[in-house]
């Protein structure tokens, strides 16, 4: 687990730019692969620092400095990925592939719940994809805690993920009038043929990648020739489930791409990861604060640099 997330820090940063070149949805801000490499480098630190044999452990660990740290869309959803991943794995020291299925159906329902409006098309049909794959093997075989049997998990995860990243282009508006598969997709087909490869002590497959459209180091940087208003707010904070769903649903009328998921549990609830789009930072800002003083809060312009950031 240690060296797939070290890996996956390296093989993204390798791709952040062709990611940010076909990023344009949900907006087109061109910094999918920046997010997505930025969140993975703070799980990758986390898990190389932690010592402990227990895998749910480890990756508790790093999903959490994941969460903290997250960036955009793709990487709050990948932090939530890697915090659901661990649970189903506390107690155990060896990845098999019944408790990857396990994990990865934790994985799936946790992060379409996180989104007020989850879509398809995006990485959450990746992690759809990946879930059912890996849980669709021969009854027969669902105790087979063999390695063998893991490595067939896995590359039916790879594959099931790849085909995925193909049809996504076909399920978004804007992806199909790009003609683009969608970035973080394809930045989450990274992830796991890494974690494949870290898994079966294998190389990663750059084959993966031919043909998927946009994807071409000659491609043009599709983000470019979109224009979007508004920032984007993220923050940590400590609510109560209730608080939490208020907030949601507050946040929910003043913008959208709004992703709200526990990161630990604190007296009296819960300490919130906060994601969202808004026309304008103060009114998100104001309904946030309204239940107490956010953390690691960062406005960012959908269109530029981070306006400002406020870190602990």
């Amino acid at each position: 687990m240690k060296r797939w997330l070290g890996k996956a820090e390296v093989v993204l940063g390798n791709h952040s730019d062709r990611l940010n070149a076909i990023n344009i949805f949900p907006v087109a801000d061109g910094d999918t692969g920046t997010n997505l490499y930025l969140t993975v480098r703070s799980a990758a630190l986390a898990a190389a620092e932690a010592e402990t044999t227990d895998v749910g452990e480890l990756l508790a660990a790093a999903g959490q400095a994941a969460m903290e740290d997250a960036r955009g869309n793709s990487g709050t959803l990948f932090s939530v990925f890697l915090s659901a991943l661990s649970e189903p794995l506390h107690g155990t020291t060896r990845m098999t592939g019944p408790l990857l299925a396990a994990a990865l159906q934790r994985a799936e329902i946790r992060c379409w719940s996180a989104l007020s409006d989850p879509v398809p098309g995006t990485m959450l049909s990746v992690i759809e994809a990946v879930s059912r794959a890996a849980n669709a093997g021969d009854p027969v075989h669902a105790g087979d805690h063999s390695n063998h049997a893991l490595a067939a998990t896995l590359e039916a995860v790879v594959g099931a993920a790849l085909e995925a990243v193909v049809e996504t282009e076909d399920q978004l508006g804007p992806l199909a009038a790009a003609q683009v598969v969608d970035a973080g997709a394809v930045g989450f087909l990274l992830i796991l043929d890494t974690l494949r490869a870290s898994a079966l002590g294998q190389e990663l497959q750059p084959e993966l990648l031919d043909g998927l459209h946009g994807y071409s180091v000659q491609d043009p940087h599709i983000h470019l020739d979109h224009a979007h208003e508004g920032v984007e707010v993220m923050c940590t904070i400590n609510l109560s489930p209730l608080d939490a769903a208020t907030l949601r649903l507050q946040l929910d009328e003043l913008g959208d791409s709004v992703i709200l998921s526990a990161v630990t549990e604190v007296e009296g609830g819960y300490r919130w990861r906060i994601h969202a789009h808004v026309p304008a930072a103060d009114p998100a800002l104001a309904a946030i604060r309204s239940f107490g003083e956010p953390s690691n809060l960062s406005v960012t312009d959908l269109a530029a640099a981070p306006a400002y950031e406020a870190h602990d």
